[in-house]
């Protein structure tokens, strides 16, 4: 599955070595560390990207002026928490295209979002014989999930394969529709370890002409590009602030009103109750309906500062900043003699490229590398099941985002270089 790469003509190559990043490198403090006595690198935005001083700086305002517990506060920092909470999910909304803000529910991150589902949505619809349909590369918390609900509900799981490319078996994914009709189908619209685009809007299609739900993985995708769920059509979108500019201990469930009316709550306690007797009880509406407990309210606000601060970019212009990065790191890193680059052309390809240099291991490769100062991902990338398709027991993983540049592709490709000559001494 090593990539092949298509030459690049050195004129068109300069051009590209010159990308600049996006955003100024100046709004990220980080970025001006020293490790190792060397320039910092950071090249594992898909892990968790770095944050900009606007999300810092909303963030200790809100928390040194405005902060209190929110909804039920007949008090003004209350109502104030109540105003930036709520306002965060508005933005979020508005950033995703969704019909109604009551369709954004507030996460701990976008694996208690498909869990959220996996114990709702699927406990109440799925049968013995049913059927959910996966895909080889998705990340643990988009199988694991899946793995309990359907030990609790007796359904059976079919996975699409992964090409040798590193890209989906559109076909066998037809073949499994086609003989399964599947109760429901979730995949991830960009692969955290190979960086595949699968053709996501195509394949809801499919899924739905069988009569399928269709959950979709954000986690790397809504940081990446712009995601519009109505032109997508999906039924379920979860996603992380973490990973787009945001803080830690926060993320998002999209889901269509219809189906989240329908579904029962994930967990019980203060805030998701309209009426509580010894009795029984009742639930609150949409959204909070599923926002049980104090929710992380200073997070939110992190939140919103991030939507605006990448709606300012333009999500086009942070998908061409990366097309162009990644573009050149499948060339230079190619000239790296042993090093073998995993998954598809660029253009099917979101920011990540993940490798395996010699037999080296990918956790001595970037130890080797943390070293110069660069920053890159070894492991299993929580994707065992891809990682066993490919007979790999790791690999090391560069990931791009708004403020990297050619420059720090250079710099990796020659610590690289480096690395190699340590190891084959």
């Amino acid at each position: 599955m090593a990539e092949t790469v298509e030459s690049t003509s050195p004129a068109a190559l300069a051009g590209i070595s010159a990308v600049e990043p996006l955003a100024p490198c100046a709004d990220f403090p980080i970025l001006s560390r020293e490790i190792h006595g060397k320039p910092l690198v950071f090249l594992d935005s898909a892990a968790s990207a770095q944050k900009p001083r606007q999300v810092l700086d909303a963030m200790d305002s809100f928390a040194r002026t405005s902060y209190a517990n929110i909804h039920r506060g007949a008090y003004t920092l209350s109502e104030e928490a109540t105003a930036a909470y709520e306002g965060a999910r508005k933005r979020i909304a508005r950033f995703i295209n969704a019909r109604s803000v009551r369709e954004v529910i507030y996460t701990r991150n976008t694996t208690e979002a498909i869990n959220l589902v996996a114990r709702t949505w699927a406990d109440a619809n799925l049968d013995e014989d049913d059927v959910i349909v996966l895909t080889e590369m998705e990340h643990h918390s988009n199988i694991v999930p899946w793995q309990l609900a359907a030990a609790r509900t007796g359904a059976h799981i079919e996975y699409v394969p992964v090409t040798d490319e590193g890209e989906l078996d559109l076909a066998a994914y037809a073949r499994i529709l086609d003989a399964m009709k599947p109760k429901l189908v979730a995949l991830t619209q960009m692969s955290n370890v190979l960086g595949t685009l699968p053709p996501v809007t195509e394949m809801i299609a499919q899924a739905h002409a069988v009569g399928a739900v269709v959950l979709l993985d954000g986690a790397q995708s809504v940081p990446h590009t712009a995601v519009d769920v109505r032109a997508l059509d999906c039924d379920f979108l979860a996603f992380s602030a973490h990973k787009m500019l945001g803080p830690s201990g926060i993320g998002v469930l999209w889901g269509r009103r219809e189906l989240l009316e329908a579904m029962p709550p994930f967990l019980g306690g203060g805030d998701m109750i309209r009426e509580v007797r010894l009795e029984g009880s009742t639930w609150n509406d949409l959204p909070w309906k599923f926002e049980a407990g104090t929710p992380a309210i200073i997070e939110a606000v992190g939140l919103g500062a991030a939507v605006d601060y990448l709606g300012a970019l333009g999500m086009a212009n942070v998908r061409a900043h990366e097309h162009a990065l990644v573009a050149y790191a499948l060339e230079r890193l190619a000239a790296v003699p042993e090093l073998r680059i995993y998954g598809p052309p660029a253009e099917r390809r979101g920011g990540v490229v993940s490798f395996t240099l010699a037999d080296i291991h990918a956790h001595d490769l970037a130890t080797l590398l943390d070293r110069d100062g660069i920053a890159v991902r070894a492991g299993h990338h929580c994707a065992q099941p891809l990682m066993e398709r490919y007979k790999l027991p790791a690999t090391a993983r560069a990931s791009f985002y708004v403020y990297s540049t050619a420059a720090e592709i250079d710099a990796l490709a020659e610590a690289l270089e480096r690395a190699r000559a340590v190891f084959t001494f």
